[in-house]
């Protein structure tokens, strides 16, 4: 009768008992577009008795939104917190092949709940939409907070805080290996605040390297956040993620370098025919250069972007390059221009020391356009001082 009263006892307690909420960390590997370039990641919650399992990320971006390319370039860019179910989770990424981890959070159910209570907070209507920080406040960074905010505490990397020689720029140029312009592009635009030390909890920017530090991370009683090691859910396929290495002609330091030898043989001819500079050259090169100084200047001066200033590659690219594209339109040699690229000169000397001392790290491909400039510079001095020396001062403008 005992045995019947026990087995009855644990049938009802068993039947009483509920699923406890499951949280795990998702992350996608590396995709195709440069968005996707560090990965992506996305929290799972799973509940059978209340029919729930859903994915939520922080990475919804509406790219025909009004006004979209500038607020991104001006650093205003709003992105938003969105569910989905996990069944429409795995179909899409199935789908475009992406490469797919799993990792289960160790939480206790209050601190499940809690985590699961903040991720609603943040799905309502009015706090949603955030503003978008490419390496502080993203679709990694987010979960991350609100994971150590349902366990009230931070979480320790195991492994220490400190990571020799790591900056941000050194993390971008790791994940864009493939992508050279965008790194290129990058490394035109942000100065160098992006080559300061970053520790580990600052490169879980990067969604691929936070999938990482979650499985290293402890609490402050040493315990590990995530339960086990990761498991594979899609394994996702070779046209899923990125690019292929872009052929070595159509690099920036290829085009670059060409960029260099043309400018030096234009240079040597114009000087050895004792002629006024190259229009086409002048107009070309001082013409991005005074294009992209104003996007520079845009940067520096008006957008909220991390490290866009200070950028010592202003020295070299800013709108006083339009200089140098009228000097060669005018009938006659002018001294304006002419104590212009002095200054131009002495002011890309001074460049290229900044970089070789590591003040800011150049992308490489910079030091042949830079160069290329420095030759047009003292072609143009050269030439002007021959002019003065066969024409009276009276015919100098």
């Amino acid at each position: 009768m005992k045995q019947i009263v026990l087995t009855l006892m644990m049938l009802l307690g068993v039947s009483g008992m509920r699923a406890e909420l499951s949280v795990s960390l998702l992350t996608l590997s590396p995709g195709r577009d440069i968005y996707e370039l560090e990965g992506h990641s996305e929290l799972r919650f799973t509940d059978s008795d209340r029919d729930l399992d859903m994915t939520v990320g922080w990475g919804v971006f509406d790219f025909d939104s009004p006004g979209f390319v500038y607020r991104f370039v001006k650093g205003d860019t709003d992105y938003m917190a969105a569910s989905r179910p996990y069944s429409d989770f795995l179909r899409i990424n199935s789908f475009y092949g992406r490469r797919v981890t799993g990792q289960r959070l160790d939480l206790d159910s209050i601190e499940a709940e809690r985590l699961l209570a903040l991720v609603e907070q943040n799905l309502l209507p009015e706090n949603r939409v955030y503003r978008y920080n490419y390496v502080r406040d993203n679709c990694a960074t987010r979960p991350l907070e609100l994971v150590e905010r349902a366990i009230g505490e931070s979480l320790v990397y195991s492994r220490g805080d400190s990571l020799d020689g790591a900056t941000w720029r050194r993390e971008m140029t790791r994940y864009h290996a493939n992508y050279p312009w965008y790194q290129f592009g990058i490394d035109l635009a942000l100065g160098s605040g992006l080559d300061r030390p970053v520790n580990a909890r600052e490169r879980c920017y990067a969604p691929v390297f936070m999938s990482r530090y979650m499985q290293e991370a402890v609490r402050s009683d040493g315990r590990s956040i995530v339960k086990g090691d990761p498991e594979v859910i899609l394994e996702g396929t070779a046209d899923g993620g990125p690019a292929g290495m872009t052929m070595w002609c159509l690099t920036p330091m290829s085009v670059s370098c060409v960029c260099l030898l043309l400018t030096a043989l234009v240079a040597y001819r114009d000087i050895r025919r004792s002629r006024r500079p190259s229009k086409s050259l002048y107009t070309i090169l001082y013409g991005l250069g005074s294009l992209a100084g104003s996007v520079l200047t845009f940067l520096m001066f008006f957008s909220t972007h991390e490290a866009t200033s200070p950028n010592w590659l202003y020295l070299w690219l800013n709108p006083l390059c339009a200089v140098g594209v009228i000097s060669v339109w005018l009938k006659n040699y002018n001294r304006v221009v002419y104590f212009y690229q002095i200054v131009n000169f002495v002011a890309l000397i001074i460049l290229i020391a900044i970089g070789l001392a590591r003040v800011q790290n150049f992308n490489d491909a910079d030091y042949p356009l830079i160069v290329s400039f420095l030759i047009t510079a003292g072609e143009y001095i050269y030439l002007y001082r021959c002019h003065i020396k066969s024409t009276s001062p009276s015919k100098v403008v």
